[in-house]
């Protein structure tokens, strides 16, 4: 058994321990906070940018089918035969928030197994995920671009960053397809990990009878107009991405610091339960040499 001074010693640190947890649990959920309105206000913004974009590319598709012309959009909806995947991997910079870096880490080295006869351009967001690829790195994997330190304090500038590498990517490097994989953000509880494809975006298909409708006039031309805003699509897309992950990390930490509190409570009072039977045995060892000194002299 642990001495006296032993258990007192581990009963101060864990002390100590559980009250840091409980520090970073409170931050994480105040942080959380504010990561949930930014992610309720960029979420319709997300899914408006893309569903005007689909309605534009199936007009300029309708167009064309109508003209009898070849069907030529814009580049990112080209689905090309050949050319390296892109990986856009999504974690955080620090630890200590359960299995949130583990299951992307994870997902993504199975993602590149399947794929490691190929070559393959990855984009790391996150230290975790950068240490991980950079020590993979090989002929048949680039490491593109890589984006650390902004969680959590992402704002729409660091999805225009992300945005501009993967688009140079696709329309430089010869990327033939985009993937990401980041964890969703559902509840406190519950954070989903995701693999999407960004890019090429499926062509729409032009309606078999077009329904009556008013025709409306684009200034500038519809297919300027798409060009414009295939762009800053694919980096909306991406900012709702960024602040999911965010959101996401903040309640996986918030759920791991709860429990290692409990569990650093749970050591404590274990520890002073046993420091006292410890201290309650040294009393009754000490009694009993003074009962048995008292004896001794009295015979």
């Amino acid at each position: 058994m642990a001495s006296l001074r032993e258990l007192r010693s581990k009963i101060k640190s864990t002390k100590s321990t559980e009250q840091i947890t409980k520090a970073m649990k409170m931050v994480a959920a105040a942080r959380m906070r504010k990561c949930q309105l930014a992610i309720l206000a960029a979420r319709p913004f997300a899914t408006k940018m893309e569903r005007m974009v689909r309605d534009l590319a199936r007009l300029e598709v309708e167009s064309d089918v109508a003209a009898k012309r070849e069907v030529q959009i814009h580049p990112f909806f080209d689905v090309k035969a050949e050319g390296p995947e892109l990986l856009v991997m999504v974690t955080g910079d620090k630890g200590l928030c359960g299995a949130f870096n583990s299951n992307v880490i994870k997902a993504a080295l199975d993602w590149l197994r399947a794929r490691k006869d190929k070559k393959v351009l990855v984009i790391a967001v996150g230290r975790k995920g950068r240490d991980v690829v950079a020590r993979l790195k090989g002929q048949n994997l680039e490491i593109v671009s890589e984006l650390t330190n902004v969680f959590p304090k992402i704002s729409f500038a660091h999805a225009e960053l992300l945005g501009s590498a993967i688009i140079d990517a696709y329309l430089n490097k010869g990327a033939s397809k985009v993937t990401v994989l980041y964890n969703e953000f559902k509840s406190v509880a519950t954070q989903r990990l995701l693999t999407a494809e960004l890019l090429p975006i499926p062509v729409p298909e032009a309606a078999a009878e077009p329904a009556e409708s008013t025709e409306y006039g684009f200034e500038p031309d519809r297919q300027d107009l798409l060009s414009a805003l295939l762009p800053r699509h694919v980096k909306a897309q991406i900012y709702r991405i960024l602040l999911e992950s965010q959101a996401a990390e903040l309640a996986s930490r918030m759920n791991a610091m709860d429990a290692a509190s409990k569990n650093a409570k749970e050591m404590r009072e274990g520890y002073v339960l046993d420091a006292n039977r410890t201290r309650q045995a040294m009393i009754t060892k000490e009694i009993a040499e003074l009962v048995g000194g008292a004896e001794a002299l009295a015979a």
